[in-house]
């Protein structure tokens, strides 16, 4: 685990803007993988071989409780945006969590993510808006965004 946690720490400090106080700390992203239903996944490389953190591309973080998912983090590093790999990401992640027999995954998101098309486009709707949900943004706590997908 400590090269996937080695990797996760690199894309987020590469894809969150510190302007938004969205990044985890290692120590939060160590701690949440502690939990039980806590996943991780990783795109950009062969999770059967060795890699180093520089190869990964991106990564997402989701817990699951019972038949139901939240989608806690999702980042792609800078490099690799707008060339599908949000896409697979996201893609791995519902396909990952069906496996599991999860009907229904959850995501919040900041108003104004431009992250917002690619969930969208891949059929989750807005179910709930949160005013001044993210407090720790720079020039006052921003709005946050919910969204859901049935997928069972």
């Amino acid at each position: 685990m400590t090269d996937a946690l080695d990797a996760i720490m690199l894309v987020m400090q590469e894809a969150f803007d510190d302007r938004y106080g969205e990044a985890w700390t290692r120590r939060q992203v160590a701690d949440s993988l502690t939990l039980p239903g806590t996943h991780f996944t990783l795109v950009g490389i062969d999770p059967q071989t060795e890699f180093a953190a520089e190869d990964v591309r991106g990564f997402a973080l989701t817990r699951q409780v019972l038949d139901e998912e939240e989608i806690l983090l999702l980042a792609v590093r800078p490099a690799y945006r707008g060339k599908g790999v949000g896409k697979q990401l996201l893609q791995e992640v519902i396909d990952a969590a069906r496996a599991r027999s999860v009907r229904r995954l959850f995501l919040e998101m900041r108003d104004g993510n431009t992250a917002e098309h690619l969930y969208c486009g891949s059929g989750f709707e807005k179910i709930g808006f949160r005013k001044g949900y993210y407090r720790g943004a720079v020039g006052g706590p921003l709005d946050a965004i919910t969204f859901a997908k049935q997928i069972a």
